[in-house]
């Protein structure tokens, strides 16, 4: 059975079509992905503009005739922060689904943390006991908590990289006022939650999905501790700091990150030690799947039924 999953994310729009059948290991075969930053799209109704709708339209488009030209039996397409917040994003969806005939559906930030939790727990299985599962997209936090394969917690905030990148972060390289302001908000938000996370804390495994803590694993193996696999606090303190001290340019051209990564990368680095700092993490381990798979996952299971 061939799977297409399309992402339509805050950054970009992700094809990922896996060949998998229940009871087996989702294989990736086929990705499609185009940068589309969304959020970049939004106007001061919270509406993302029509220049935004007319790229995104043809961007699904591309993306569609690519899953049919390789003959995908089944396309779940999923949007997550940016449509899901926008104020005019239901009907950008629902112009989407009739003009193309899909079933594009707007994830809670909540599915979107327990999704991901699932996919987490299957790659890392029972025996890696309490899992403590956090995810840094384009748009929003996802964090969860649990033991089994539904988390006990799962929780969503407006924390992803690009977007706080575009609500504080100002200048080239970024000014110590905008990262103050930065700082403090992602802290304040983090107030919110922390007595539900700590009442949840005890944990066997600390567990990074995404990309941007993908490239912050890597960094922090090159500059200062670990292999690529894992992010410890130490260093992810004292990367988002250096980070902050560069220059857009001097950061597209490090191994690994994209010129798009590049522009949210220091926000990303300070979400991630934030959540660290207070919840008393010291390591965060890499894990490959993500909120793609855990779709394809419970998709799969529903099959079973």
């Amino acid at each position: 059975m061939r799977l297409g999953v399309l992402d339509v994310g805050s950054n970009t729009v992700h094809l990922q079509v896996m060949d998998t059948h229940p009871g087996a290991r989702p294989n990736p075969t086929f990705n499609f992905k185009e940068e589309l930053k969304l959020t970049q799209y939004l106007n001061e109704k919270d509406e993302i503009s029509n220049e935004g709708i007319n790229k995104l339209r043809t961007t699904v488009k591309r993306a569609i005739a690519a899953a049919n030209s390789i003959k995908t039996d089944e396309l779940l397409p999923f949007a997550t922060s940016a449509l899901r917040e926008a104020k005019n994003g239901a009907a950008i969806i629902k112009s989407i689904n009739k003009d193309f005939q899909i079933d594009l559906q707007v994830l809670p930030g909540e599915e979107e943390a327990k999704l991901t939790f699932l996919a987490a727990r299957r790659w890392f299985g029972w025996s890696s006991g309490r899992l403590l599962m956090v995810d840094i997209g384009g748009g929003s936090l996802e964090m969860a908590v649990g033991v089994d394969e539904s988390p006990e917690i799962a929780i969503s905030l407006p924390l992803g990289a690009a977007r706080v990148t575009k609500d504080f972060l100002k200048g080239d390289p970024f000014t110590e006022k905008s990262i103050k302001q930065m700082r403090n908000h992602i802290e304040s938000q983090l107030e919110e939650v922390l007595q539900k996370l700590v009442n949840h804390q005890e944990k066997d495994r600390a567990i990074a999905t995404s990309k941007t803590l993908r490239t912050l694993a890597r960094l922090c193996g090159d500059w200062e501790s670990g292999n690529g696999k894992n992010i410890k606090i130490d260093s992810v303190r004292k990367v988002a700091t250096r980070l902050s001290e560069m220059t857009l340019s001097a950061r597209s051209k490090l191994p690994g990150v994209s010129e798009n990564r590049a522009s949210q990368i220091v926000a990303g680095a300070f979400v991630a030690e934030s959540v660290m700092r207070n919840l008393d993490i010291n390591e965060l381990e890499i894990c490959p799947w993500a909120l793609r798979e855990g779709i394809v996952l419970k998709w799969l299971d529903w099959m079973e039924v």
